[in-house]
């Protein structure tokens, strides 16, 4: 914790001197703080106090002295503090123990491949997508895609001070994107409804009336960009298989896709039980794909309850044995 403190200090402390240097929003500000930190080089700052001071404080830091995973929870740490008051539902991190079991899920899924392509379409901060590369023990490809410019910022900083090699498309992910067909979609899906009625059109899945759900088009979008037997591991509300749309997303997937897995989160780490969330397992149909004799279908505990954890991954491990 002493080493995530001490990054985390400088990384705030910083953006807020530049925040009040250049009066942007904080994000954009730790933003431009993780990119000095990076280049270790202080350029598009006005002004000269602001420059030595961040200079002074450089001398101070050295990434080198921070593991992977103490650089990740600082920058969480500090994008969560701009975050806090000014944020929509769906630009929220994913919880870290979230990332983590999906990471350990992607792991299983894909044990038996030996080098990997991974994408995330709605990568935000790239929390998820940097978390569940963590844990990939082989070579891998990763692609992430975001339409915000200041969360694409913080993506592009966050890969490279965690030294991973990540290409960002900063574009509307429904639109058509410059990506041949991966192994592993992962995703914490945005959930609401999509503006573009026009760009919609070109979906199965579209509404028949009015604006169509985006998480819908975005399972869409992914497993349109999945290879065949490719797995895609997403963050989906709740609701997902009760809304008004939801017949038409079920009749979707039986011909796509088949379901490999529904986790349902612990509602404690929501802070409003509409915000619940499951994690949705898939995998794209292929040339002798078959729908699983038994789906993993498990009710997650707390993540605080190491025992009752303990007993559930032991029983996950036992499905991947047996079914997989």
């Amino acid at each position: 914790m002493e080493k995530i403190e001490t990054l985390f200090s400088w990384l705030d402390h910083t953006a807020e001197r530049i925040e009040e240097s250049q009066d942007e929003p904080y994000l954009d500000c730790l933003a431009h703080a993780m990119e000095i930190l990076f280049h270790r080089e202080v350029s598009n700052i006005d002004d000269e106090l602001t420059i030595k001071k961040i200079e002074k404080r450089l001398e101070n830091i050295d990434l080198n002295d921070f593991q992977q995973k103490d650089i990740r929870k600082a920058v969480q740490m500090a994008i969560l503090k701009g975050m806090k008051d000014n944020i929509q539902q769906q630009h929220l991190i994913t919880p870290e123990a979230v990332a983590l079991f999906i990471g350990y899920l992607a792991n299983k899924f894909t044990a038996k491949q030996e080098t990997l392509t991974v994408f995330d379409p709605a990568c935000g901060t790239a929390n998820l997508l940097t978390t569940v590369l963590s844990q990939l023990n082989k070579s891998v490809t990763a692609y992430g895609s975001d339409v915000d410019p200041t969360l694409m910022r913080l993506s592009v900083a966050n890969a490279n001070l965690q030294k991973l090699e990540i290409e960002f498309f900063q574009q509307d992910s429904l639109r058509p994107l410059l990506l041949a067909p991966v192994d592993l979609v992962v995703s914490d899906l945005p959930v609401g409804y999509y503006p573009d009625d026009v760009n919609a059109s070109r979906f199965v899945l579209k509404a028949k009336e009015g604006h169509s759900y985006a998480h819908h088009l975005f399972i869409e979008q992914s497993l349109t960009y999945t290879k065949e037997k490719g797995f895609l591991i997403f963050l989906i509300p709740n609701f997902l298989f009760t809304s008004d749309q939801a017949d038409q997303l079920r009749t979707y997937l039986k011909e796509h896709a088949h379901i490999y897995g529904l986790l349902q989160l612990p509602e404690s780490i929501f802070k409003a039980k509409e915000n619940a969330k499951s994690i949705l397992v898939l995998q794209k149909r292929g040339q002798d794909t078959l729908t699983p004799k038994q789906p993993l279908l498990v009710q997650l505990p707390s993540f605080k309850n190491e025992k009752a954890m303990a007993d559930i991954i032991g029983q996950i491990n036992a499905w991947f044995s047996k079914y997989l």
